[in-house]
């Protein structure tokens, strides 16, 4: 019988000789991808740029259409490359770091991997409703009561980058809907100067998952693309709850920087199955649909 040995396999005769296995060898998709970052190194490829098809690349590497789908998978899966269905293979960018419990606006909790990012707002919808039995119990109010649904798009750069929901009970910000312009700013800071909400702390929970339809078009998602779903509640120094929020970032594009200590824990995982606010039927005056994203820009400070 033989004697397994760290790093080999010594014969069943007892002999000294230690017969090391030979070297694995790499599976055809590893070396479409090999092949693929001697490409970008050799033509000098920037993010941005496209890489050649996938019919030039099988024809290089001389294997199978379906090998070379596998490797850009792999490579997608890792955030190398953005695949855009029709368009082709894109070399990706770096991913930003978010640090999404840091204080301050987006801006000051983004980094960009060449410096600062520019940061741009789409108010895609202000509107009134009743929520989710679960958003009212995270508010502490009557599942009956009326919260403001404030729903916005964040461009980074030029790219769709976050979605972002912020659901406020109207009895604290009243007439926030006359505010719209306001909001291409940092929210948080039109709600401190207008109502006297100030973000004491936060509890978040953050998961990755599939993006649903909509997330997956706002944010120009290809088909096997995954989010990161952030979603919390903002208490100010009296501990009174003033929104529940839920972010959306792909997550190829991101890495979170999460640091500090508290021994509040607001939000369990339990409580956030169903984080929706439904409209009011009719339509309530005041109410704001924003149809055209562009209507809504403003440069984020």
């Amino acid at each position: 019988m033989a004697v397994v040995d760290i790093g080999g396999r010594r014969s069943a005769a007892g002999t000294d000789r230690v017969y090391r296995p030979a070297a694995r060898k790499s599976l055809l998709y590893e070396d479409v991808i090999s092949m693929v970052e001697e490409i970008v190194a050799s033509e000098r490829l920037e993010p941005g740029d496209m890489l050649p098809t996938q019919a030039a690349l099988a024809k290089r590497a001389g294997v199978s259409l379906i090998t070379v789908r596998r490797a850009l998978e792999e490579l997608e899966r890792v955030g190398a490359v953005r695949r855009h269905q029709g368009l082709g293979t894109f070399l990706a960018r770096p991913r930003m770091v978010a640090a999404p419990a840091r204080p301050g606006g987006l801006l000051a909790t983004i980094d960009g991997a060449d410096g600062p990012a520019e940061i741009r707002t789409e108010v895609l919808e202000i509107d009134r409703g009743t929520p989710s039995v679960d958003v009212a119990v995270a508010l502490q109010i009557a599942s009956t009561a009326t919260v403001w649904k404030v729903r916005r798009r964040r461009l980074v750069d030029g790219r769709p980058l976050i979605l972002e929901t912020a659901m406020i009970p109207l009895v604290l910000a009243p007439e926030l809907d006359r505010h719209a312009v306001e909001l291409g700013g940092s929210l948080y800071e039109l709600l401190a100067e207008r109502y006297g909400l100030e973000d004491d702390y936060e509890d978040q929970l953050l998961e990755v998952v599939s993006p649903n339809a909509e997330e997956r078009r706002l944010l120009k998602l290809t088909a096997h693309a995954q989010i990161v779903r952030l979603r919390g509640r903002s208490v100010d120094p009296t501990g009174k709850v003033f929104d529940c929020f839920e972010h959306v970032y792909p997550a190829a594009d991101f890495i979170f920087s999460i640091s500090g200590a508290t021994s509040r824990q607001i939000v369990q995982g339990s409580d956030v199955r169903d984080w929706s606010v439904s409209p009011l039927a009719p339509a309530s005056a005041g109410s704001a649909q924003v149809a055209d994203p562009a209507a809504g820009q403003k440069r984020a400070r």
